[in-house]
């Protein structure tokens, strides 16, 4: 033993064990602060090819990307935003006064309305920052106005206006917006391209393929008001049916969903509007009943649809492609919604099962969260439509520089 050589212990049994277990806690512990450092799994839509996406569990509570940043954005727009109307026209025509507060094309008439009662109006045009062109298509559309007429009716206004008042020039119209929720507003503007190009529009179909401008334009929501029955929420066991929708085939992608799947068994998928004849408002009822309510893009790629999904607490299925989704700047619809693209409708029922039930539940909590953001008053109150149409409109006039 006394030729042992002193260091010879560290060979025993015992303290390799020791040498061995801090190696393996010391790696784990550098594992554990990598993977720390790696983003976490967003709630967006994500493919493990292109045939079968996935849905990762939504993390965060929170509908808003950032909500310190709404909450501060908000309140200074409360503060200190001013909206010019121009006066010119007869009250009484388009120029100024909205058709109608009822019916699919309301936000447009609402909007109208708001302005008006709102704190945001000033009329002192060097106090303002952003200008309001006040010509309502919905309106020349109620009486019956021709899309050519309609067209020169716009190209007139406008360019009186512009003659008229110093205001365009500054900016060659980038702090001036118009709103249009019928789709012949895009028919109304045609006259004006230097309008389109320049102006911010405030538009219900805001499609790519008519010059709608992501970041400059806005998508406003097309709200059925007033809704046949109240608010649904807070009832998931209550939705027993996977998805549901019923509609008319007027578009590509509303032929594919009812051919490929109005037959099945879990799917409650109707060509055309469910019959009154087996009850009164039995369409408005089934979406207290489903969990999923099918959003299809119409003539254009929005739908009435969406609002009714979220006022009656079904969780939207976006299936548009190239849909700037309203309040999308301030919301983050992943929270509460599907989105889809229109090739996922062939594989809609696995998709649309594979979302777990916390998954739903989390939609659909989230969904609650949202409704007041969807929905008109007269007046107009605090984050309702209104005021998330202003909010976009407050980002974007801090881009105006003159």
């Amino acid at each position: 033993m006394a030729g042992r050589l002193p260091g010879a212990a560290a060979s025993s049994p015992l303290p390799r064990a020791l040498l061995l277990l801090a190696a393996l806690a010391l790696f784990t512990l550098s594992f554990l602060s990598l993977r720390s450092l790696r983003p976490a799994v967003g709630p967006s839509l994500a493919a493990t090819d292109e045939s079968r996406p996935v849905l990762p569990l939504r993390t965060s509570s929170s509908v808003y990307h950032s909500p310190e940043a709404f909450a501060a954005g908000y309140a200074e727009m409360e503060r200190s935003f001013k909206v010019y109307i121009y006066p010119d026209g007869d009250p009484k025509t388009f120029y100024q006064t909205p058709r109608k507060l009822t019916g699919k094309y309301a936000s447009e008439g609402y909007f109208f309305q708001n302005i008006r009662e709102s704190r945001f109006r000033t009329d002192d045009p060097e106090k303002a920052h952003l200008f309001f062109v006040p010509i309502s298509p919905h309106k020349m559309r109620g009486k019956g106005t021709s899309y050519e007429n309609m067209t020169v009716i716009a190209k007139d206004y406008v360019e009186g206006l512009i003659n008229k008042y110093p205001y365009w020039n500054r900016t060659l119209g980038a702090d001036h917006f118009f709103v249009t929720c019928h789709d012949v507003g895009v028919r109304a503007f045609e006259g004006l391209p230097f309008m389109v190009k320049n102006s911010i529009r405030v538009v219900c179909s805001p499609s790519y393929n008519v010059d709608f401008i992501p970041h400059k334009d806005i998508a406003l929501p097309q709200v059925l008001q007033p809704f046949a029955l109240p608010q649904g929420g807070n009832d998931v066991e209550n939705r027993t049916i996977l998805g549901f929708w019923a509609g008319h085939r007027n578009s590509k992608i509303r032929v594919i969903l009812a051919r490929v799947w109005e037959n099945d068994t879990e799917l409650a998928i109707s060509n055309n509007r469910i019959s009154r004849a087996i009850g009164e408002l039995i369409y408005q009822k089934q979406f207290y009943r489903t969990k999923f309510c099918i959003c299809p893009g119409g003539s254009q790629v929005n739908s009435a649809r969406i609002s009714d999904s979220i006022h009656y607490g079904c969780v939207p299925v976006i299936l548009s492609d190239y849909y700037d989704l309203p309040f999308n700047d301030a919301l983050d619809w992943r929270k509460f919604a599907v989105i889809l693209r229109e090739r996922d409708v062939y594989q809609l029922k696995s998709i649309l099962k594979s979302i777990s039930q916390e998954e739903f539940v989390s939609l659909h909590k989230s969904l609650v969260q949202v409704q007041k953001h969807f929905v008109w008053h007269s007046p107009p109150v605090p984050y309702d439509a209104f005021h998330m149409v202003m909010y976009e409109l407050w980002l974007r006039h801090n881009v105006i520089k003159y």
